[in-house]
């Protein structure tokens, strides 16, 4: 069956097969059927009219949004393949129209917006002075808070970046954990260095923790602070009781910004009550305060992936 659309550019041609046809064989996982491009024609022996559709409509996307400079890998093909499949695919172009990076990796690689909720995001960061951002994993909450922190870093619009996380792990305390206080701690922060390094580098990263232009600390260290021209990101808020969140949102101090970031869905608190949900529907009536809610669809998985879950929900596992 030869699809409506045709794309007449064998660069964007190439862009969108991907090496070694990567992207074409996430599609046929996807859609349980073969595909062929060849000469600007697209083929596939499926027989059902809505996968043929759907296809038609994922090309005609892809070869939009190559012609507007887009680079395609196996996560953008996926995150596509959702929106066509949630009839959420209209707005699919913004993510390269007006496109600016946010940030850099320590590579040089410009950071941007993945999915159309991140766009969302980053405007949030970039207008509010509190954004809540809440959402499962893989849909880029800390990540793209980190490299959106140390860019504003970098252009000496704030003095200093805080990154904070509770120290709660599926009921642990920390006086049971062997080691120092950092040796303590540094397992519950590692996604935050790990954030730190892919922009920054080890090395400056190291460098600016000890200058103090950096500082990770377990959330019951702000107590008693005022946080002024300062960048701060609390981290795996949903391990947050009410009382700390109303603790630390009230150390903001003139010329900082905060970026709550949580999962409701991994609540590892053995006693009292997340605090994360409560804040955000709470606040979101101040102009001030931002609240992005990350949904499913945001977060892209290898086709695979699913067809685990199938299985063991099948089995009951």
């Amino acid at each position: 069956m030869k699809l409506n659309t045709c794309i007449n550019n064998l660069d964007v041609e190439r862009n969108i097969t991907g090496a070694d046809r990567k992207n074409l064989v996430i599609l046929e996982e996807l859609y349980n059927c073969d595909i062929e491009i060849y000469n600007g024609s697209i083929t596939t022996n499926s027989k059902d009219e809505e996968v043929i559709k759907k296809l038609e409509r994922i090309f005609s996307l892809l070869a939009e949004a190559s012609e507007l400079g887009a680079k395609f890998g196996g996560r953008d093909i996926v995150y596509l393949a959702n929106l066509v499949e949630s009839n959420e695919d209209a707005k699919y172009l913004r993510l390269f129209e007006n496109k600016k990076a946010i940030s850099y990796t320590f590579s040089n690689k410009p950071i941007y917006p993945k999915t159309l909720k991140q766009i969302d995001y980053v405007k949030a960061m970039q207008a509010k002075d509190i954004v809540f951002s809440l959402g499962a994993a893989g849909t880029g909450k800390t990540f793209l808070a980190v490299a959106y922190a140390v860019w504003e870093l970098k252009k000496g619009n704030y003095q200093r970046i805080i990154l904070t996380r509770p120290a709660v792990e599926a009921g642990e305390s920390l006086g049971f954990l062997p080691g120092d206080l950092k040796e303590k701690i540094d397992p519950y922060l590692r996604p935050l260095y790990d954030a730190l390094y892919d922009t920054l580098g080890y090395e400056t990263t190291e460098a600016l923790i000890s200058k103090q232009v950096i500082e990770i600390a377990p959330l019951a260290y702000m107590r008693g602070r005022t946080l002024e021209n300062a960048f701060v990101i609390l981290d795996e808020a949903q391990n947050a009781t009410k009382e700390q969140l109303k603790m630390f949102l009230t150390r903001l101090g003139f010329h900082s910004k905060m970026i709550v970031t949580g999962d409701p869905s991994q609540i590892d608190l053995s006693s009292k009550q997340s605090g994360l949900l409560r804040a955000a529907r709470l606040l979101d009536r101040i102009p001030e305060i931002g609240v992005v809610e990350f949904e499913a669809i945001d977060v892209v998985r290898h086709p695979l992936v699913g067809k685990i879950i199938e299985v063991f929900e099948e089995n009951k596992l």
